[in-house]
């Protein structure tokens, strides 16, 4: 314990991995909803752009989310999330990380899956600046291991933080690595590739002395990518050291608030190493829930509200009133 039974369900089509990671990524659309953008100057002078959604009426609570790979404020998985929790009562606070909001972030280095830094200083400058009593964290892939790693890599963590929420969550990002090099994500693989190798470009016109042509060429994988960027620019030494330092499966028997982790079986992102079924059976606060279906933040639910989405708000809806 705490290992959960799984209660979810989907209709035939949505029991394909693939199909229900590309349809909720894709295709998904989350209409009437509203953000306010708000930008957050960093102590290195760099920023981050923070987009919030609120509840009709005043409220304590509030869930902060992250993003994963390459995605933003806006991504339906987020702004569903963001809305379904402003209907139950809660407020809203999108991360965008650095260079993920539409704009280049003006430094070198940008967004990786270990960069708690950033989310500290988001989370100081929420409790500086509001007056919320209840905070929630709540991750997606990347951002879910970003989440996992800050709770457990010995932060002090503030008193308002009471839970944590983490989908489709590479625990082990050498595993999950692994397995988006293989043919069966060669789609995924290309379409990340893509979009990083273009941020890439536009570092090198910003910092030419940084990045050369040779360099850019190189690049013929994701892990080619960390091996040339992801850690240059972020002092590690090399792609298989990022992965190392950065995957949050190490930290995990270090968190000490509850957390809920949701991993579909039919995640074709993460190998067996991302599933920590031994150590939540073990665990007083890592509740692990592994569906037999769902996909990579996939997770089709009726309504336009995906499973996860419902189960994020039951766990800190139920913890609310215990905290």
């Amino acid at each position: 314990m705490p290992l959960l039974t799984s209660t979810y369900r989907p209709p035939r089509f949505f029991k394909n991995g693939h199909l229900a990671t590309i349809y909720c990524g894709l295709f998904r659309k989350v209409k009437d909803f509203k953000q306010d953008r708000e930008r957050l100057t960093l102590t290195d002078g760099d920023f981050l752009d923070l987009d919030w959604s609120f509840t009709d009426n005043s409220t304590s609570k509030l869930v902060v989310l992250l993003h994963g790979l390459e995605g933003d404020g806006q991504r339906p998985y987020i702004t569903g999330s963001a809305k379904l929790l402003n209907q139950k009562g809660f407020d809203a606070c999108a991360v965008n990380y650095r260079g993920c909001s539409g704009e280049p972030n003006t430094k070198f280095r940008s967004y990786h899956s270990g960069a708690t830094e950033d989310l500290t200083e988001v989370l100081a400058h929420i409790i500086k600046s509001k007056s919320y009593q209840e905070i929630y964290l709540k991750g997606f892939s990347l951002g879910g291991n970003l989440v996992l790693k800050y709770l457990g890599e010995g932060n002090k963590i503030p008193k308002e933080i009471k839970a944590a929420a983490a989908i489709s969550v590479p625990c082990s990002l050498y595993d999950s690595c692994n397995q988006l090099l293989s043919f069966n994500n060669i789609l995924y693989a290309k379409r990340f590739k893509k979009h990083l190798l273009a941020k890439l470009r536009q570092k090198q016109q910003m910092f030419p002395a940084l990045v050369s042509d040779a360099d850019y060429k190189s690049i013929k994988t994701l892990k080619d990518f960390d091996d040339v960027y992801t850690s240059r620019a972020h002092n590690f030494k090399d792609a298989l050291d990022y992965y190392t330092q950065c995957s949050c499966l190490q930290f995990l028997e270090d968190i000490k608030l509850p957390v809920l982790l949701i991993n579909a079986q039919d995640d074709s992102f993460l190998g067996s190493d991302c599933y920590p079924v031994e150590l939540a059976r073990n665990s007083t606060f890592i509740h692990l829930e592994t569906p037999k279906y769902g996909g990579h933040v996939g997770f089709w639910g009726k309504n336009n509200i995906t499973y996860t989405e419902q189960r994020a708000f039951e766990f800190f809806d139920e913890l609310g009133t215990t905290v």
